[in-house]
C-alpha cells in the first residue's frame, strides 16, 4: 500500500457526508473512504495511512448496505471495525451476472463519470447508449471518451456518431497513450473529485489511467489485430490519486450491462422519444400498427430514425421485465 496520508477533504468528503455524523458518532469513529475491493478485505483511506479492513459490519442483514469502493464508512476508532456505511451521493449498479434476482454494487459517490469506448469496429452507439442511461439514472454527469484515435484516419466520424445520441453530450476523441492527448480529461478530475471510467473490455480504460497519472502501474494488454478487441486486464475496483488531487475508479470491464430501475435514465437518453410519444392518440401505444401514432409518424417523417427506436423498444422492454422481476422479488 501508499505510504502518503490524504485530507478528508482530498479524499472527497464534504458537506453531504458530514451532516449524516451524529455529535457522539463523531467522539467515537472515524470516517474512511474506501480505495479499493478485494475478496474478503477493502482497503481505506482516512485514518493514516492506506490500510486493509474487513468489510463485514457486525450486525449488518443483507438488505443493509455494505461498503463498495467509492463508499464512506465509519469506523470504531478502538476496533477499526466497520459501523455503517453513509448514505451515498449515488450508486452505480447492474444486475449481477452470476445471479439475475440480485444487484451488484459498482461504485459509489461520483462526479463525474467517463463512457469509454475505442475507435476501431468494437464500437457501438447502442453501448454508449446503454451505458449513459445508467449515468442519468443515478444523476452522474457523463463524458464520453473515445479511446485510440491512433488507429483510424477519421476518428471525427466516430465522435459525430456519439455527438448524435443526445444533444449537448461531451464527447472527447483521445490517443489514450499519449499523456499531452489525455491532458484535457484533468478538468473533471480536481481535488476531492472522482472520476469513474465505465465501457466494455479492452477499449482501454487502464491506459487512459496510466496515462492521467503518468505512471504505468496498471496493467494493459495489446489489441487483437484481426477484430480489434482488446483484452480484459483489470480485476481489482479501486480508486487511482491523480497528482492534481482527483480520483479515478478503473472498473472491470462489463461483458454485459443489465440495466436495473433504469426507467427515469432511459427518458432522459430517448427524450426525444419520450417526447414524440405523448402525442400518440392511444395513452398505451404501442407504436405498432396504432392510428395516430406520433412516434411512427415522426419516423416515416424522417425526425426520428427507425434504429434508434429499435434500441429504445429493446431498453424499454428490459427494463419492464425487471421491474415485473423485481416487483415479484419484493412481493415474496
Amino acid at each position: 500500500m501508499k505510504s502518503t496520508e490524504e485530507t478528508l477533504e482530498e479524499l472527497g468528503w464534504n458537506a453531504f457526508f458530514s451532516e449524516q455524523v451524529s455529535p457522539d458518532e463523531a467522539l467515537l469513529c472515524h470516517p474512511v473512504r474506501v480505495m479499493a475491493v478485494h475478496r474478503g478485505k477493502i482497503a481505506v483511506a482516512g485514518l493514516g495511512p492506506q490500510r486493509f479492513i474487513t468489510p463485514y459490519i457486525p450486525g449488518a442483514l443483507p438488505t443493509d448496505d455494505h461498503p463498495t469502493v467509492g463508499d464512506w464508512v465509519l469506523v470504531d476508532g478502538a476496533t477499526v471495525q466497520p459501523v455503517r456505511v453513509l448514505q451515498r451521493m449515488n450508486l452505480f449498479k447492474r444486475r449481477s451476472p452470476a445471479d439475475p434476482r440480485r444487484d451488484q454494487m459498482i461504485a459509489a459517490n461520483v462526479d463525474t463519470v467517463f463512457i469509454v469506448a475505442s475507435c476501431n469496429q468494437d464500437f457501438s452507439v447502442a453501448r454508449l447508449e446503454r451505458y449513459l442511461v445508467l449515468a442519468r439514472e443515478v444523476g452522474v454527469d457523463p463524458v464520453v471518451v473515445l479511446t485510440k484515435s491512433d488507429l483510424t484516419d477519421r476518428p471525427e466520424v466516430f465522435a459525430a456518431a456519439a455527438r448524435a445520441i443526445e444533444p449537448g453530450l461531451l464527447v472527447q476523441t483521445v490517443n489514450g497513450r499519449d499523456p499531452a492527448d489525455v491532458a484535457g480529461l484533468a478538468a473533471w478530475c480536481g481535488p476531492g473529485k472522482t472520476v469513474a471510467f465505465l465501457g466494455s473490455s479492452g477499449v482501454g480504460k487502464s491506459t487512459l489511467v496510466n496515462s492521467l497519472r503518468g505512471s504505468d502501474s496498471i496493467a494493459t494488454q495489446a489489441v487483437r489485430a484481426h477484430d480489434s478487441t482488446g483484452r480484459h486486464t483489470t480485476t481489482v475496483r479501486e480508486m487511482h490519486r491523480l497528482d492534481h488531487g482527483g480520483w479515478l475508479l478503473d472498473l472491470p470491464g462489463m461483458r454485459e450491462l443489465q440495466l436495473s430501475d433504469a426507467a427515469t435514465g432511459i427518458a432522459e437518453v430517448f427524450d426525444d422519444f419520450a417526447l414524440a410519444a405523448q402525442d400518440c392518440k392511444f395513452s398505451d401505444c404501442s407504436h405498432g400498427v396504432e392510428p395516430g401514432c406520433a412516434v411512427r409518424a415522426a419516423i416515416e417523417a424522417g425526425t426520428l430514425t427507425p434504429e434508434r427506436f429499435d434500441r429504445w423498444r429493446r431498453l424499454e422492454a428490459e427494463e419492464t421485465a425487471n421491474a415485473a422481476k423485481l416487483t415479484k422479488r419484493r412481493s415474496r
